[in-house]
């Protein structure tokens, strides 16, 4: 039975790379075992590692969902300098989407639930509300 998760990134500059996602997250890591590495509960069960190391290529994106895109874009792009961020929708898809890249190429996307009842559903079952 599964019943747990982490992903790891890895970035070549730790102090810049937990400085990057510390505001992408809005919120300082649930966990810092040692140097070089740091720990995020993103949900309950779902953990995003952040390792000093050399990034993998052709990985991701891994996709967090949001409740405001829009809100989240403005943020990132005041914050976090990401350029070019274009949210994309398709009328047979339940969510619009973006992808962007961390300052070391790791891909990172956002969706939004378009059904504002089916997302709040969703957090209710994740989050146990």
């Amino acid at each position: 039975m599964i019943f747990e998760m982490t992903i790891q990134i890895r970035v070549s500059d730790f102090e810049k790379g937990l400085y990057w996602y510390k505001l992408l997250l809005d919120k300082e890591p649930d966990f810092i075992p040692h140097a070089g590495f740091a720990e995020w509960e993103i949900i309950p069960g779902s953990w995003l590692q952040l390792s000093e190391g050399v990034p993998a290529e052709g990985s991701g994106p891994l996709r967090f969902g949001v409740e405001n895109i829009e809100e989240l874009k403005s943020r990132l792009i005041t914050l976090l300098g990401v350029e070019n961020l274009e949210v994309f929708s398709r009328e047979e898809v339940p969510v619009k989407w973006c992808t962007f890249s961390d300052p070391w190429e790791n891909k990172i996307g956002l969706f939004e639930y378009l059904d504002k009842e089916e997302e709040a559903k969703r957090i209710s079952s994740l989050l146990g509300k």
